[in-house]
């Protein structure tokens, strides 16, 4: 496994990261302990070092988990975790993006994880009525406390993370270096506005679902799921159906698995600075997924693949796109710039 570098920071990160909302059985469809350990230890020796939880996943057994089987080698490991969702719904102050939730949450992510501090904390989701300047200002205060040594948010429009981060850059606050977002084959549509805004300003992207929960698999075009799963088969619509048999066509043809096809789609993207998420509950899935890292796909099938998942990118994108040689006339194609946005 390869590495980049986290943003615009200097941290080194695998080109994949372990997702470990699976970490617990507790929500019905996760891995045993044991079958973590198997988990976490097939990633590393694959060269993994970037081990992805929240506070809510499992109802915190996740952080537990990895806080145990980390022990002496959680140095090895960039451990990233999550805070916003509520752990105490009857507590309106124990979500959100605000001071007392951040304290709170990370206080028990720490406690949880078995650490004293965790390398990157991400902002689970926008929370509108918590302004931005408070939640930068409150992340730079436990980053200069060495509680957390880099910053991300996850889920949130492209105009919050903008500013947040020209605010951060005003400030001297610690800006964000990293997006999560859901990305895959079925769900492009953050190619329409936050995967050029996280190439302007230099985002490494971690793209949840990149297996759009198991539908990239195979599992519902090549026979029934014999595995409890998240996603239903009425669930899934018809260009749903067709993208998948699509991706299980050009895996047919290579002669590889359907989820390696889709994750080397999704690595390529964004000039490779799209790290996948890649969860599992069994250990023959995770390995099978990992391979993906040795698989560059041909031009031909990254078109069929293109052309198969298209999405209508909307204003004002198409109109620019529709009006660029009325703008930037005949030599416009001739001109190469240095944004990658």
């Amino acid at each position: 496994m390869r590495y980049r570098l986290l943003g615009r920071s200097g941290l080194r990160v695998s080109e994949a990261f372990l997702g470990t909302m699976t970490f617990g059985e507790e929500w019905g469809w996760g891995a045993s302990l044991d079958e973590c350990r198997k988990l976490l230890t097939a990633y590393a020796e694959a060269g993994g070092n970037v081990i992805d939880t929240a506070n809510k996943y499992t109802d915190g057994h996740s952080e537990r988990i990895i806080g145990d089987l980390l022990g002496s080698d959680r140095e090895h490991f960039v451990v990233a975790t999550k805070y916003t969702v509520s752990m105490d719904g009857r507590n309106p102050n124990a979500a959100g993006n605000h001071r007392k939730s951040l304290r709170h949450s990370l206080e028990r992510s720490l406690t949880n994880l078995n650490t004293d501090y965790v390398d990157l904390l991400w902002v689970h989701l926008w929370d509108p009525s918590t302004p931005i300047e408070e939640t930068m200002r409150a992340l730079d205060d436990v980053v200069r406390a060495g509680k957390v040594l880099y910053v991300g948010i996850s889920d949130a429009p492209g105009w919050v993370v903008s500013r947040a981060n020209t605010l951060a850059e005003l400030r001297g606050w610690s800006p964000f270096v990293g997006l999560q977002v859901p990305y895959s084959l079925t769900r492009r549509d953050i190619e329409r506005d936050l995967l050029p805004m996280a190439g302007a300003l230099d985002l490494s992207v971690a793209a949840w679902a990149p297996l759009a929960n198991g539908v990239l698999t195979g599992k519902f075009t090549r026979g029934v799921p014999a595995a409890p799963t998240r996603v239903k088969s009425a669930d899934i619509s018809d260009r749903d159906v067709r993208i998948a048999t699509e991706v299980d066509a050009v895996a047919d043809e290579l002669g590889v698995t359907s989820a390696q096809v889709a994750l080397a789609w999704l690595a390529a993207r964004g000039g490779g600075a799209v790290h996948p998420i890649i969860g599992a509950n069994r250990l023959e899935q995770l390995t099978d997924n990992l391979a993906y890292t040795g698989l560059a796909l041909p031009e031909p099938a990254v078109r069929r693949l293109d052309e198969a998942s298209a999405i209508d990118l909307g204003f004002p994108l198409d109109f620019m796109e529709s009006t660029k040689d009325f703008v930037f006339g005949e030599v416009g194609d001739r001109v190469d710039t240095r944004f990658r946005g």
